[in-house]
């Protein structure tokens, strides 16, 4: 059964009091013979006001938001920031949980559940992907938009981090269906987003095609064409060239800056992509095609394959092209996907979903970088024992997949202007940014002497804070 609408604005003030009827039970009736306020309490005083953490607890949990709260409350230990100051940096502006009513195709009426998260807008708009996926909720909704909101602030972006999507499987869903919900989520979601307020793009699940949907309800809503209210859309209705590899694309180009500082030629190094998404695929054709690195193992969610000698990442893209799965393309070098994180390999590239590296695989890791495409792939307990063991180059999610929201802004940028670049000039651009970005995270981590994560989380927090402290607390 679908939860009812709700709708979290502001995310509160900076307290919520007891009095709030989403966040406390009824008083209890008086009776006659005894009119105190029956509060459980021995002495009938009425309960301590609820804090602002104890109203957004209510709403965030989950594992994947206690692990984005973990990762802030390191990086705001290690860099002082005041604990009077952690929640307004931590907790998002803004909840917006929507249902998204279908027709099916049988002629039932199904209900999802559908999300967008706006964590800051103090640097610019808010910017995120919409992601579909069956088990979505509104904490891991919460984790990935706080991830874009440091993730933007390390790479020099003007935006808040945001995200949002709906529980639904995709691929359950016929053509019809799946443009039905798209449609509808925009349609939900048009007051509160907006080309100065919050532009959407793509993530797991959804593609080009849902992006043009949704540019077209929300243009359709205003009257005239508005481009620039999400990105990643197909390049004849104003997408930009070489938005859909942007990803894969800015991995494996940190890849080979990270090879390069550890001095490891790429024709000679071998590589496992976990995710035959669009970030896996694509980083591994770059990476295969481009800077001749052999691939030893690929998986998706269906199966996995590795083989030493190297799998033929072009037969691979047509057999996924035609079937959409990996399933049932080899039998002889299929393996259990449980063990390919911890295959043999100098690059390992987790492209698919959060927390696969965990404390249990983690000292099993035999790789010697570890790229982080997916975001949040590692746990914090996972980090540490990484951290100890000194001997993996970490390209952070935020800084390592960072290359789609960066050409996300160009796409963003062209749209307003009405001027567009040339493929080249757009993978230029990306590449500068990436350089300077990396830089910056290998020098404060050797200055500071802390692992890469803490350096780019570092680096991406303290710019949201300075944005909050000169801008001040209205009223």
């Amino acid at each position: 059964m679908a939860r009812p609408d709700r709708l979290h604005r502001g995310l509160f003030a900076e307290t919520c009091s007891s009095s709030s009827k989403a966040q406390t039970a009824p008083r209890a009736r008086p009776r006659p013979s005894d009119h105190r306020l029956k509060s459980g309490r021995a002495d009938g005083h009425r309960p301590s006001t609820l804090t602002y953490k104890d109203c957004a607890m209510s709403i965030y949990s989950g594992p994947v938001f206690a692990m984005a709260q973990e990762q802030f409350n390191l990086v705001a230990d290690y860099i002082g920031i005041e604990s009077e100051h952690r929640d307004r940096l931590l907790y998002p502006k803004r909840a917006i949980s929507v249902s998204i009513p279908l027709h099916t195709d049988d002629g039932r009426t199904k209900v999802f559940q559908g999300y967008r998260v706006q964590h800051h807008l103090t640097l610019g708009p808010t910017k995120g992907g919409t992601r579909f996926s069956p088990q979505l909720d509104v904490g891991e909704v919460a984790a990935l938009a706080i991830w874009m909101s440091w993730k933007c602030a390390l790479s020099g972006l003007p935006y808040g981090g945001a995200k949002g999507g709906v529980a639904c499987d995709p691929n359950s869903l016929s053509a019809r269906e799946l443009e039905a919900i798209s449609r509808r989520y925009m349609q939900e979601m048009i007051p509160f987003v907006g080309p100065n307020t919050d532009v959407m793009a793509p993530d797991m699940g959804t593609n080009e095609q849902v992006m043009a949907w949704f540019m077209d309800t929300y243009s359709m809503y205003k009257g005239h064409a508005i481009n620039e209210i999400v990105t990643g859309k197909p390049v004849a209705i104003g997408g930009t060239a070489g938005r859909r590899e942007a990803t894969g694309r800015g991995v494996a180009h940190l890849v080979k800056r990270a090879l390069e500082s550890i001095q490891l030629d790429s024709s000679r190094s071998t590589a496992i992509v976990q995710g035959f998404g669009n970030v896996g695929s694509i980083s591994a054709y770059i990476l295969a095609r481009e800077m001749g690195v052999r691939i030893v193992g690929l998986s998706d969610h269906t199966a996995a394959y590795y083989d030493p000698a190297g799998l033929p990442v072009d037969a691979i893209e047509r057999y996924v092209g035609q079937k959409r799965y990996l399933a049932g393309w080899s039998s002889e070098s299929a393996i259990d996907p449980s063990e390919l994180l911890t295959r043999e390999c100098d690059i390992l590239i987790p492209a698919a979903t959060e927390q696969v590296i965990t404390a249990t695989n983690a000292p099993e890791l035999s790789c010697r970088i570890l790229a982080e495409g997916a975001n949040g792939p590692t746990t914090p307990d996972a980090d540490a024992i990484i951290e100890e063991r000194g001997d993996i180059f970490v390209l952070p999610d935020i800084l390592c997949n960072s290359g789609g929201v960066i050409v996300s802004y160009f796409e963003w940028v062209q749209d307003l202007q009405r001027l567009f670049w040339t493929e080249k000039e757009v993978n230029d651009r990306l590449k500068d940014i990436l350089n300077v970005t990396f830089d910056r995270v290998i020098r404060r981590a050797r200055k500071d002497g802390i692992s890469h994560r803490m350096a780019a989380m570092a680096i991406g927090i303290e710019k949201v804070r300075e944005g909050k402290k000169l801008r001040g607390l209205f009223p």
